[in-house]
């Protein structure tokens, strides 16, 4: 891709004419036809341009915009499963989890999880029955021999090609020793490990590129939505120019999350397939709250079935999650309710630590893809995935679509197979090649080890570039880090006085080979800016004024980004830009 030089014009802002809406329009034909560019409608493009397949994907905002960027970002078995009897989802999810810490080290960590346990044998009678309906009953806390049969059923399915260590139990004075903070009450800690993903939008955005790596012929653009359905095709539209085009495919691939059954009609079919629940989260710059962590995951399932994690992220501590029925055609944002929830939360386990709203610098509700559920409470929805295909015929042509029901990160590789086998079948092509083991983008040959980090980073430093810019560059892109260094030392850069973890020659970088559409998707999803509560006026202002030649905004443009980026932090994320000055 190019950065682009020219521009259309309209009401509101608008971009330059972008080569990946051009590619789909001097092309208006693919083999198949995705729609959905969160992480599962990613990773199946992917699979299919490892494979041979002549694949394109839209996604009516940014990549990783909806439910996979307001995840927990967890990678994680699922150990509350078990309860559900979704034995198979629980061992695919370890199995991929375990894969995933191999295959995408630069964005997949382990993450030790600590479980306070107030009572020896709650629980025991009442989890048969939660087993059998599906239903929270009673409220009740689970027991230390409710959890440790939990966990060691969990070590059970982990334990082939398992890379992270068993669980492990200890007393009152042990886990008052280690976390001091915690309720005194205590009587023992649980701990185990699972994983987490850092960077959830990069991540999709590496497994994007390697799409494009493997078939160069594969298309894929961002702000691009599925409009209607006619005999000459799938009607889209660039919704950063308003114009319209078609655009035919064999088979349509539907990975548009909770919004499947919506998708389903603007193509022409009714659907009841969707059921999705809201789960919210808020970001801490508490001090006291991150020591109190110790460095591990705070994870428990509270009395009122919910499960709610609280841990550590850098320098952040991330708080959640919700679990509530939601209609998905309201914007799903965060309310007072749940940030009062959370708070009680952290009281239930730290009970001598104060929490205000003025400690929230970031939060984040998404509508999870679940599958219709009734009057099955939202706890105890399956977390599993299914394929439903329908076939048709439109403009006397035969096509295939597959609608993708359910779904969660951690399983996204598997799920991307099982989805591309359906898509190959569909089209009589034979698979070429498995993803299993598959170094995802910069996770190829990233260090192992803070030393092997250290090195790394010394090995590349370069005139211009001191070891602090350099580490920055490897959280944010792995190894393909060296790649990034090349193309900044190709031409005048300089540091950013808003912040100094982005230049004016990165965001040339970020424009030509990650598909900016609004200032947004630089804050949000190309880095962790707004996640950390880092975004300010200057830092605003800095942006649009770098990014306007880029992209080909005028003065209002611009003015008008800085107004959209401001009003998107405050009524989805709950934050108002403030001045460095102020």
């Amino acid at each position: 891709m190019s950065i682009p030089a020219d521009r259309t014009t309209g009401e509101g802002t608008t971009t330059s004419t972008r080569t990946a809406v051009q590619e789909l329009r001097d092309k208006p034909r693919a083999s198949v036809l995705i729609i959905g560019g969160g992480i599962n409608g990613v990773g199946t493009f992917r699979d299919l341009a490892l494979q041979g397949v002549d694949v394109a994907l839209v996604e009516r905002g940014d990549y990783c915009q909806g439910a996979s960027g307001a995840s927990s970002h967890m990678i994680h078995g699922g150990i509350r499963y078990l309860e559900n009897g979704e034995f198979r989802l629980v061992r695919e999810s370890v199995i991929e989890r375990n894969a995933l810490m191999k295959i995408a080290p630069h964005y997949v960590k382990p993450l030790q999880t600590t479980i306070p346990i107030y009572t020896t044998f709650s629980g025991i009678l009442s989890a048969p029955m939660r087993f059998l309906t599906h239903r929270q009953g009673k409220q009740v806390e689970r027991g230390a021999v409710l959890i440790k049969a939990g966990l060691t059923m969990y070590d059970f399915f982990s334990r082939d090609g398992g890379n992270v260590p068993r669980h492990s139990f200890v007393g009152r004075k042990k886990a008052l020793a280690a976390m001091p903070h915690l309720r005194k009450d205590i009587k023992y800690a649980a701990t185990y490990f699972d994983a987490s993903v850092h960077n959830p939008e990069r991540l999709t955005l590496d497994v994007l590129r390697d799409g494009h790596v493997a078939n160069p012929a594969v298309r894929a653009a961002n702000y691009v939505s599925a409009i209607g359905n006619s005999d000459d095709g799938v009607v889209l539209r660039d919704e950063l120019s308003g114009e319209t085009f078609t655009f035919q495919a064999d088979v349509v691939v539907n990975a548009t999350g909770a919004w499947t059954d919506g998708t389903n009609a603007v193509l022409g079919s009714e659907t009841r397939f969707m059921g999705g629940t809201k789960g919210s989260h808020i970001v801490l710059d508490h001090r006291e709250l991150l020591e109190a962590c110790n460095g591990t995951e705070i994870f428990f399932e509270h009395v009122d079935g919910r499960i709610v994690l609280i841990y550590p992220m850098g320098d952040r501590v991330l708080v959640g999650t919700t679990d509530i029925d939601v209609d998905i055609d309201e914007q799903a944002v965060c309310t007072d309710e749940e940030i009062e929830y959370f708070f009680e939360l952290i009281g239930h386990v730290f009970p001598d630590i104060k929490v205000s709203q003025d400690d929230i610098v970031y939060s984040f509700s998404g509508v999870r893809p679940l599958p219709r559920h009734d009057d099955t409470q939202p706890g105890f929805v399956s977390r599993d995935y299914r394929i439903e295909k329908r076939e048709e015929t439109v403009g006397g042509r035969p096509v295939t679509t597959l609608s993708l029901v359910g779904g969660k990160w951690t399983t996204f590789r598997a799920l991307s197979e099982h989805l591309a086998n359906d898509t190959l079948a569909a089209l009589g092509v034979p698979r070429r090649t498995s993803t299993a083991g598959v170094a995802i983008g910069g996770g190829k040959d990233f260090p192992k080890d803070a030393a092997a980090e250290r090195a790394w980073i010394e090995q590349a430093v370069r005139p211009g570039f001191d070891e602090a810019r350099v580490a920055v560059l490897l959280t944010r892109y792995g190894t393909r880090a060296k790649d990034v260094l090349e193309y900044l030392a190709e031409g005048p850069d300089r540091l950013l006085n808003s912040t100094k973890e982005l230049s004016t020659r990165e965001l040339a970088y970020m424009v030509e080979h990650e598909q900016i559409g609004h200032l947004t998707d630089v804050l949000i999803r190309r880095t962790s800016l707004a996640f950390r509560g880092l975004v300010t006026e200057e830092l605003l202002a800095e942006l649009a004024e770098t990014l306007a030649p880029l992209l080909g905004w005028s003065a209002a443009d611009s003015a008008a980004e800085i107004e959209l980026a401001e009003k998107v932090l405050a009524d989805a994320h709950r934050v108002q830009v403030k001045s460095l000055t102020a």
